[in-house]
């Protein structure tokens, strides 16, 4: 009996599919690159493909279209950077403090994230591939809040506790206590006397 040929041909598929996955993984760590540094308004398919040292029509093949790429961007970076677990608070029942450790938690957050942050924001209008990424984390953002005014069982005020809530958690909130100079646990201090004063 004559021995079998080898097999090549499962090799070389393997072998395919882990340069193609590779080239993905260039194109979506290029994106991310150019995200931070010049925003997503400037990053344009052909300076993606400049700095994944692929063609343009390479990074077609991979992803159809701006919206296509973004998406795994953003996907890739916020597995990278994931936001805060609410879990980390909800055994905070005195609802002042379950407030005070989730904005702690998000600003601790915003402040190693800033960069991508303040692109995202500036260009977020004029991009339409990054309008579901910012709308599914101002959803993130929504339930949190939610989560905090339900603490709090409030009879008065409710509107302006919640419309307060929503408020804090944002990144643009704490862009500009930044901007005030406040060290991170004065603009948590800062925060609670807010939300006291609401309600």
């Amino acid at each position: 009996m004559s021995p079998s040929p080898p097999r090549t041909r499962p090799y070389a598929k393997r072998k395919r599919q882990a340069s193609q996955d590779e080239t993905r993984h260039r194109i979506v760590e290029a994106t991310m690159q150019l995200h931070e540094e010049v925003g997503p308004r400037a990053t344009s398919i052909s300076a993606i493909a400049e700095r994944a040292g692929v063609t343009r029509l390479t990074v077609y093949r991979h992803f159809p279209d701006e919206t296509a790429v973004f998406q795994a961007c953003t996907s890739h970076w916020l597995s990278l950077n994931p936001p805060p677990d609410p879990a980390a608070w909800q055994d905070v029942e005195a609802p002042l403090e379950r407030a005070a450790a989730a904005v702690a938690a998000l600003y601790r957050y915003y402040a190693g994230t800033h960069a991508m942050w303040t692109a995202a924001h500036r260009d977020v209008d004029v991009v339409p591939a990054m309008q579901g990424p910012m709308d599914a984390f101002d959803t993130y953002l929504g339930g949190i809040a939610d989560d905090l005014f339900a603490a709090f069982r409030a009879h008065r005020h409710r509107r302006l506790l919640r419309a307060t809530l929503g408020h804090v958690l944002r990144f643009p909130t704490w862009t500009s206590l930044q901007r005030e100079g406040l060290a991170p646990d004065a603009q948590v201090r800062l925060v609670g006397l807010w939300l006291a004063g609401v309600a």
